[in-house]
């Protein structure tokens, strides 16, 4: 799997809310926003097997 380049306009305030969130978990606010949206997306993902699921087996 190869990389890509996604540059973001953010506001000040954000940057170090961003900044803030990143330090206390050691990382870079480029390592932090990157998790963030890995675990967004997983968690979209999953929500989505879940109704299948529930669909298929009539849970609904």
């Amino acid at each position: 799997m190869g990389t890509s380049v996604l540059s973001l306009r953010i506001d000040h305030e954000l940057l170090e809310r961003l900044r803030d969130q990143a330090a206390k978990r050691g990382m870079s606010v480029q390592d932090y926003v990157v998790q963030t949206l890995i675990r967004n997306d997983f968690d979209e993902r999953f929500q989505t097997a879940v109704e299948e699921t529930e669909r298929f087996y009539g849970v609904t």
